[in-house]
């Protein structure tokens, strides 16, 4: 039988332990040990939504990976033509990991109307197109559709449609430079099919989607010309590795890039995140860490009387402090508990119900996106149990100090 967790369990169960001094101070230690977890889930969870939201958001835009001409590096706008036929296209046949490859091919233009202007990428696709990231943010209307000969429906943000003040199914007018050597204007009409609202400013301010027939008309372009080709791979985490391996794979007189060397700025920003929120957790154990021992000084002090006692029938240091041990170890567990309920009880206020926004001119999302593995939560969990016990075992050895005679003497 393990006597130490038996008399614990006494103590603990104990009614002077409820109504003893050191009560308060043990009430506190748990609440802080469980706004301590509450701080570090939801640091952890909004850390990793901004992450995940900002990272997919930007890979619905452009792609995990681009592949296009080497005089196209540098601009967000195709004006050198790649061939269709590739080996690479429409599978790669030496690298897996990637779901899907899609044409595409961008020109700057104007919308306009009787009262005002804005310029804007018309990017143009084809059948190929995966649009499973803008079914996502598609608020009204529909997606354009491609398998006819030819259509004039586009896929505008809420953004330009409020500050063109246009609606639904509206027809706009678009102007557009025919190419380097013309100076002169084309003019095009749209049908507005479908609105999307991603929150990105950054792309939903200027982005278009529309037919790439129409970019290679107005570029003077073959069907078998396009801007470029976008890679969407099954998971993100392996960008690097495969946007090597895609770069060797690809004819020289091509050229690839990833959306993290694209906007290595913006990357470099979000991956400051995982510093605050580590620097958030080492201190709130810290501070859930202090509050303990200072919960575990009191119990041995309220208690010098059964030190002596165990000392005198035997016990060892050791062992009394096992006792205190399990003690502050129930009541760690007893502050995750109440943590867990109510932080987990936050998060999922805010996962389900958007009760705290953003602007998305700083932070590129309008509500607080939040994510949260179990496996974070159980590392949490066991990382702050650990960790807090292991810095009481220092503080425990004040019983080695305690004297039997002179503790016994005055009980």
């Amino acid at each position: 039988m393990n006597y130490e967790l038996f008399i614990a369990k006494r103590i603990i169960a104990g009614k002077k332990y409820k109504n003893s001094i050191s009560a308060p101070i043990i009430k506190i230690a748990i609440t802080a040990i469980a706004l301590g977890l509450i701080i570090m889930l939801i640091a952890v969870a909004t850390g990793a939504g901004l992450q995940n939201k900002i990272r997919d958001k930007m890979s619905g835009f452009k792609g995990h990976v681009q592949i296009i001409n080497y005089d196209n590096n540098n601009s967000d706008v195709s004006t050198v033509p790649i061939k269709k036929e590739q080996d690479f296209y429409p599978k790669f046949k030496t690298i897996e990991g990637i779901k899907n490859i899609q044409v595409f091919a961008n020109k700057a233009g104007i919308l306009r109307t009787e009262n005002d202007f804005e310029g804007i990428i018309f990017k143009g696709v084809s059948t190929d197109y995966d649009w499973s990231f803008f079914k996502t943010y598609l608020v009204k209307g529909k997606l354009p559709d491609f398998n006819k000969d030819r259509t004039k429906e586009v896929l505008l943000s809420s953004t330009l449609m409020n500050r063109l003040q246009l609606k639904l199914n509206d027809t706009i007018l678009a102007t557009f430079v025919k190419n380097a050597q013309s100076k002169l204007p084309s003019n095009r009409k749209y049908i507005v099919a479908g609105v999307y609202n991603t929150g990105f400013l950054q792309f939903d301010k200027n982005i278009m989607i529309g037919d790439i027939r129409e970019v290679q008309r107005l570029n003077k372009w073959n069907e078998n010309e396009v801007g470029g080709f976008e890679v969407l791979l099954d998971n993100f985490d392996e960008m690097q590795q495969k946007g090597d391996e895609i770069y060797n794979a690809i004819p020289s007189t091509l050229y690839s890039k990833t959306i993290v060397e694209s906007y290595l700025n913006i990357f470099e920003w979000i991956e400051l995140f995982d510093n605050n929120v580590w620097f958030i957790i080492a201190i709130m154990i810290v501070i859930a860490g202090i509050n303990m021992i200072t919960a575990l000084l009191v119990l041995i002090l309220e208690r010098v009387q059964l030190v002596g006692t165990l000392k005198v029938l035997g016990s060892y240091n050791s062992s009394i402090r096992k006792v205190f041990l399990y003690n502050a170890a129930y009541l760690i567990l007893k502050g995750l508990f109440w943590g867990n309920l109510i932080g987990l009880t936050i998060i999922g206020v805010q996962h389900y119900f958007k009760v705290i926004t953003l602007d998305p001119e700083t932070y590129y999302v309008t509500t607080m996106p939040v994510y949260l593995s179990v496996t974070n939560v159980i590392l949490l969990n066991i990382g702050t149990l650990i960790l807090c016990v292991l810095m009481l075992i220092i503080p425990s050895y004040v019983i080695t100090k305690i004297q039997p005679a002179k503790s016994i003497k005055f009980a």
